[in-house]
């Protein structure tokens, strides 16, 4: 039988304790989850796409080992189900946050079921201890000169820091 192969995307500047619990629980329903990190070259993101993976790469290391899921990270532009079906996804992965979420989420589903209808697009809910967390807002705390840690993993508040500390 061939893996089952998931598709988990964003720009994950920073990744966050959200970004982190969809993908746990995205673990436990394949074999493998390819992390897409989507990259516009019309965007100017705080940390490059290099940087996104190394702290991906961090992040996951121990969910992978946990589950026994392949975790493989990859950057790409244009279209996520491009993406998913270039890497053999045949899942898409959405995390949820509250219903302004899932009617945008719902939308997309439909055009990349339009798109790539061997593609299904499954939504998971942020689990309640980080349903209020949003990359944009996080990047925004720390770079006011906040405390980002109740987001973000420990080594992700420093990388955060740094950056902050070098735009003063």
């Amino acid at each position: 039988m061939a893996a089952l192969i998931g598709f988990y995307s964003g720009s994950f500047d920073p990744v966050t304790h959200g970004h982190t619990d969809v993908i746990a629980r995205a673990c436990r329903l394949v074999d493998a989850l390819v992390i897409g990190i989507g990259t516009n070259p019309g965007k100017a993101p705080l940390f490059t796409a290099g940087e996104r993976v190394e702290m991906l790469d961090e992040e996951t290391r121990g969910i992978a080992k946990r589950s026994g899921t392949d975790v493989r990270i990859v950057t790409f532009q244009g279209l996520a189900v491009d993406a998913a079906r270039t890497h053999g996804a045949s899942i898409i992965f959405r995390g949820l946050r509250d219903g302004t979420d899932f009617d945008y989420e719902m939308q997309m589903a439909g055009m990349n079921g339009e798109m790539a209808p061997d593609v299904e697009t499954v939504f998971v809910a942020a689990s309640p201890n980080v349903r209020h967390i949003a990359a944009n807002l996080v990047r925004a705390v720390a770079l006011m000169g906040g405390d980002p840690s109740p987001f973000v993993s420990k080594a992700v508040a420093q990388r955060l820091s740094a950056k902050a500390q070098r735009r003063d």
